[in-house]
């Protein structure tokens, strides 16, 4: 018998739309071919465009309707020229990450023998870590609340025991869950800097304490300014890297250019309830409408979401087909000869898709 999930769509501004319709058909495709499940789409309105027509950049109905969903899709989301009144970009990704408590941003990288990267990669070595960004706390907790005098301005970090545990003990069940599917070494590093900061020697305590209910798991520590360097010397070392909210925003995007840059770099922020899964690029509204987006990022985040359904609802066809699409993104990118702007070639949005489907 098969099993329907509900898929809610924030089809994004700029390039999103573009991006989302090539992805959203690819999932009906390998749908289509499933025995265990079947997936519908709903298509819900939020965004800076929406913003700017309506004065709500989330609407309750469609908060509501993400809520309900199996899973939520996210397509690249604000615009440069509409901003709320304080001089903030739109976003409500980040209002989804505060609203559903999605604490686990989960930003994989990965570089396949034959990708081209940036980073000098020796024979025999790949580069397939995952980076684990805490999504609700630290940095980004008083955004919007931060205060501003003439003279000074002030924003607040925050980590709470409650969340940090969570997030941990989702950090050591991924590398668990990577160890035994991939063969990987199993092994989680927090990122912190503990050495200057006590709210990351706090951090840093909850992480070894948690740590100790995973011995399976081997664990080490590693302060933020040496993992970036370190992500551009050796980053094949890497298993699951664990950190801060700001800290993680900013190795991210070190990950995506040692990928070959954000158009192939996919994201999910995951709670207990509810998953969000989206690319973690931007709008780039000065592209938009021309047809040339690399949809790579979106697919691949579609990808996880298909992985992480599959998991959280024992579906091993899901499993199975998040597989086939990753592969197929990969052996498109990895074959070189359709590749988007971004990357270095000439394809449009819908040649690069096409060759991802003709790979499935």
């Amino acid at each position: 018998m098969s099993d329907n999930y509900d898929i809610a769509v924030f089809e994004g501004d700029g390039i999103g739309p573009e991006i989302m319709a090539p992805t959203i058909s690819l999932l009906e495709k390998l749908s289509e071919k499933a025995e265990s499940y079947s997936l519908t789409f709903n298509v819900l309105p939020a965004g800076a465009a929406h913003y700017a027509e309506t004065g709500e950049s989330l609407p309750q109905a469609s908060l509501n309707g993400a809520r309900a969903a199996d899973a939520i899709l996210l397509s690249a989301m604000g615009l440069p020229s509409v901003r709320y009144p304080d001089g903030t970009e739109i976003s409500p990704q980040i209002e989804l990450r505060k609203e559903m408590d999605l604490y686990a941003g989960v930003r994989p990288v990965t570089v396949l023998p034959g990708q081209a990267s940036p980073i000098k990669i020796p024979d025999g070595q790949t580069i397939d870590f995952v980076l684990i960004r805490e999504s609700t706390e630290g940095l980004f907790y008083s955004q919007g609340k931060g205060e501003v005098s003439e003279d000074e301005a002030r924003e607040t970090l925050v980590i709470s025991r409650k969340t940090s545990e969570k997030l941990f003990n989702f950090s050591f069940e991924l590398a668990r869950r990577r160890k035994k599917s991939q063969g990987t070494v199993g092994q989680v590093t927090c990122v912190d800097k503990a050495n200057v900061f006590r709210a990351f020697a706090f951090f840093r305590d909850i992480f070894d304490k948690i740590a100790k209910g995973h011995s399976d798991i081997k664990t080490s520590h590693a302060y933020v300014d040496a993992t970036a360097l370190w992500m551009v010397q050796k980053p094949w070392t890497f298993d699951v890297l664990v950190t801060e909210n700001m800290f993680g925003d900013i190795l991210s995007d070190l990950g995506a250019g040692i990928m070959g840059g954000l158009g192939l770099a996919p994201s999910a922020d995951i709670g207990d309830s509810n998953a969000v899964f989206q690319p973690c690029h931007g709008s780039a509204p000065d592209i938009a409408g021309q047809g040339i987006a690399n949809p790579a990022a979106m697919i691949l985040s579609a990808a996880m979401m298909l992985d992480w359904l599959g998991h959280e609802r024992g579906n091993s066809e899901m499993l199975n087909h998040a597989e086939i699409l990753r592969k197929a993104v990969y052996d498109v990118v990895v074959e070189g000869t359709t590749l988007t702007r971004d990357l270095g070639g000439t394809a449009t949005t819908s040649e690069f898709s096409n060759e991802v489907s003709n790979k499935l």
